[in-house]
């Protein structure tokens, strides 16, 4: 309990779980043929007549998979039409939503997690309107959304302003309400203003809070970007899955999947990288 394990073990292990469960599966999947690459609309209906009558669409291998993966990965940035363009574009949509969103939050959960950490009477004062808006489902939010800002992209835009907005705020506040009184004691000796204080004193012993809540709401962020993006279609990774399921490309939402896991883990990474830099350098 508590050994550090080699990151090399580690690393086999994971390979060898995974090499196991892609063989199982392959070997499941039997040796018919046409799982899951891109479907034609003529084979579409085909397979969709089939499920109708009682019959199953293939599954794909992981073979037929990592194909069309590399397929897909050869020109990820292609643009032939409003309907037609690359995983890469698509994925790129879905993070420039999550940007400008997470963005937004950032900018306004922040400084009023400071004023409610700093203030009793104004935390008191907004826990209510908090503790009611946040537990309801971003994606509450999007038909209100849509009749009022009248636009797909921006509404998106909202819901994961919206859903980045909680974690941020509480987290903020929290951490500001946390550092130790000793140190705002030793600012008020010194006579720092209260500007000074917030950037000198408080900022930096709450970095790391506000920082976690920063990599909670990005995950959630890019959770709800693929649900929005199903709704309201268009363009972005979520409607390319839901594109996908529509021409009944197995294949396709599996690797959708796959990248979504993926893109999710480098914000992660990302943000836990900046997390580190913070706390190494108090």
């Amino acid at each position: 309990m508590g050994r550090t394990v080699p990151a090399w073990q580690s690393a086999l292990l994971s390979f060898v779980l995974l090499a196991l469960f892609l063989g199982g599966w392959e070997l499941a999947s039997g040796s018919g043929a046409g799982g899951g690459a891109a479907v034609d609309p003529e084979y579409a209906a085909l397979l969709g007549q089939a499920a109708a009558s009682g019959g199953q669409t293939p599954f794909p291998k992981p073979s037929e998979i990592g194909l069309r993966l590399w397929e897909l990965l050869r020109d990820p940035f292609y643009v032939r039409g409003t309907n037609d363009q690359g995983i890469g574009v698509q994925i790129a949509y879905s993070l420039l939503r999550v940007a400008a969103g997470f963005g937004l939050a950032a900018l306004v959960a922040i400084p009023l997690g400071f004023l409610i950490g700093m203030s009793p009477l104004l935390s008191a004062a907004l826990n209510p309107f908090i503790q009611v808006l946040r537990p309801v489902s971003p994606l509450a939010w999007m038909p209100l959304a849509l009749f009022t800002i009248k636009d797909s992209n921006v509404s998106s835009v909202f819901v994961i302003f919206i859903c980045s907005l909680w974690p941020m705020l509480l987290n903020t506040a929290f951490g500001v309400g946390s550092v130790r009184r000793e140190w705002l004691n030793v600012a008020r000796t010194l006579e720092a203003g209260t500007w000074k204080t917030a950037f000198r004193v408080i900022l930096p012993a709450a970095a790391p809070t506000i920082l976690t809540g920063m990599r909670i709401s990005i995950g959630i962020a890019w959770l709800v970007i693929v649900a929005a993006e199903m709704l309201v279609g268009g363009t972005g990774i979520g409607y390319w899955v839901w594109n996908q399921w529509n021409n009944l490309s197995l294949a396709d939402i599996i690797i959708a999947i796959l990248l979504i896991g993926v893109v999710g883990l480098l914000l992660d990474r990302a943000l836990g990288a900046v997390a580190r830099v913070v706390a190494w350098q108090e």
